[in-house]
Formats: C-alpha cells, structure tokens, sequence
C-alpha cells in the first residue's frame, strides 16, 4: 500500500494486497474486499445519496410525480457531488457538477416557469 492511500484511507488493513493477480478475496468466506472505508463520513453520504437516487429512479415516469422525482434526484446528485470533492475525484465532480446543473435547470422550468 503506498502512502497516499494511507493518508488518504487510514482506517483501512494495510494487509490487503490489491491490483495483484491474487483474487481479493478469501475462498473461506467468498467477501470481496472494498476499496473504501467503511463508517465514514463520505461512506454515509455516499449511502444516503444512492438512497435517494434509487428512490427517485423507482418512482420516474409515474404521472404526478415528476417533482418528487426531481427532487430526490437533486438531493442524490448534490450528495454525491460532496462525495466527490471529498475523494477528490475529477471524473465524479464534472459528471455530478454537470447532471446537477441539467437537473437544477428543469427544477426551474417545472417549478418557476
């Protein structure tokens, strides 16, 4: 492990071995490995956020719902949109920055025009 995923993941077993051709998991008990840290703050805003996603996607295209749908998804982006700040990633702060704009931008039709 180097050391910018010490500092980055602290909390994290320095005795997984990953990107190896050993498998990432133990044939005991067949659990993948994850990459990131549980139980912190970015773990359950990241939880929270694809909550609210999945509930805007369960309930998109019914009639009448349109704005709790929209709303649900906001919140969903917007969250994973600090998720993304926090890891740092570039990829996830533009796709997030960009389908939050798309997604603020109908918000406004729906609401205000």
């Amino acid at each position: 492990m180097t050391e910018d995923n010490l500092e980055r993941w602290p909390n994290r077993p320095t005795d997984v071995t990953l990107n190896t051709e050993e498998p990432i998991y133990t044939e005991d008990d067949n659990i993948i490995v994850s990459e990131t840290p549980f139980y912190t703050l970015d773990w359950y805003i990241k939880w929270i956020a694809s909550v609210f996603i999945l509930i805007s996607m369960s309930i998109r295209g019914v009639e009448g719902f349109q704005l709790v749908d929209l709303t649900f998804s906001i919140l969903g982006v917007a969250l994973w949109t600090v998720v993304a700040f926090i890891w740092n990633d570039r990829a996830l702060i533009v796709v997030n920055l960009v389908g939050l704009g798309f997604l603020l931008r109908t918000f406004i039709q729906l609401v205000f025009l």
